[in-house]
């Protein structure tokens, strides 16, 4: 079968986390098709530093 080259890889950071001023960063790697979703991602996802849900946005 062959592969789509539709499917890219994106990375996901935490909005939140920049303001807290606590070290680290909260970042996930998740796959989008980029015919469908032109625009950048933004989903909730679980921060481990800050034991909470937050908005983690694409980067890129």
């Amino acid at each position: 079968m062959a592969r789509s080259r539709n499917r890219i890889q994106v990375i996901m950071e935490c909005t939140e986390h920049k303001d807290s001023g606590k070290p680290g960063t909260s970042r996930y790697i998740t796959t989008k098709n980029k015919k469908n979703t032109t625009d950048r991602l933004e989903l909730k996802k679980y921060n481990p530093i800050l034991r909470k849900v937050t908005l983690h946005k694409e980067i890129k």
